[in-house]
């Protein structure tokens, strides 16, 4: 069984070896979604791993935290996030992430975990806003990420839920990727994809986005919007194209929506959204999530 693994001192290559076998067990574990305490058993007292320049290492918090978003344990990630609200979210060794920030949202986005999500963001209201707008806005080494923000990734792989828990606990939905776009470009760019696939929640993160973008965005789509502008009128719908691109002020709903989400602390989304004066129509996404 892949849990026996028990650490035997070494040097060199033994060491590596067993540093691999242990650190294989540990993912297995966290896989086959074993109890936390044995997980927690594991991670301090029995598996390592291996670093750059012969280093051996246990398991920080944070490195834990990535194999439970991977895996999508949730009473792992739960524990961790309150057992190490801080150390949880520190940045993991250089054998976890290329560039020296917390990749957690992001992993968070690109897996899809919304209720994992949702816990790291509230743990984030605990760290001072400087702390929390750096991992908020935290873009991905430009080799690899291209310097998206989780914003971004939310909206490339068209993730609703992702999205707008992001942009409800503060994420900036203005700042520019390696290649000079915006979020909003990034979803316009999938918009326009050939076939048109998926469509409706392509619209909806249009819709959640454009409740929290500032009216002056500048945007690097903006231009190729108004060239096709039949295209892109076909995709959007007029009201959003002409919105998008200036032609017409936002609608009176559109401006007492940024009203009424401005009015919503961090603290207290989504939950807060129950208490808006909408009709259910107008909450497509189900935010039900747990404190």
């Amino acid at each position: 069984m892949p849990w026996s693994v028990r650490w035997v001192g070494g040097c060199g290559a033994q060491s590596q070896k067993q540093c691999k076998k242990s650190s294989f067990a540990f993912y297995q574990a966290v896989r086959d979604l074993l109890p936390v305490w044995f997980l927690e058993d594991m991670r301090t007292m029995e598996v390592f791993h291996w670093e750059d320049g012969g280093k051996v290492s246990v398991y920080s918090p944070s490195e834990a935290l990535l194999y439970a978003l991977v895996h999508d344990h949730q009473p792992y990630a739960r524990h961790l996030l309150t057992k190490f609200p801080q150390s949880a979210l520190a940045v993991p060794s250089q054998s976890f992430s290329c560039c020296q920030s917390a990749p957690h949202l992001a992993m968070a986005v690109r897996y899809n975990r919304v209720r994992v999500l949702f816990r790291i963001l509230k743990a984030l209201q605990a760290l001072p806003p400087s702390d929390r707008a750096a991992h908020l806005d935290r873009q991905g080494c430009s080799r690899v990420e291209g310097g998206k923000t989780a914003l971004h990734m939310a909206c490339e792989l068209v993730r609703p839920e992702c999205l707008l828990l992001l942009l409800g606990h503060g994420a900036s939905p203005c700042l520019q990727d390696s290649a000079g776009n915006t979020p909003l470009d990034t979803l316009l760019q999938q918009i326009s994809h050939v076939p048109a696939a998926n469509m409706r929640a392509k619209i909806l993160c249009l819709d959640c986005l454009f409740f929290f973008v500032p009216q002056d965005l500048k945007f690097a789509m903006k231009q190729q919007l108004l060239d096709k502008r039949h295209q892109w009128q076909d995709l959007l719908g007029e009201n959003r194209f002409q919105c998008l691109v200036g032609l017409v002020p936002p609608s009176l709903f559109v401006v007492a929506m940024r009203v009424l989400i401005r009015t919503i602390s961090p603290e207290h989304f989504p939950e807060a959204l129950d208490n808006l004066p909408l009709p259910h129509f107008l909450k497509p996404l189900d935010l039900k999530l747990e404190s």
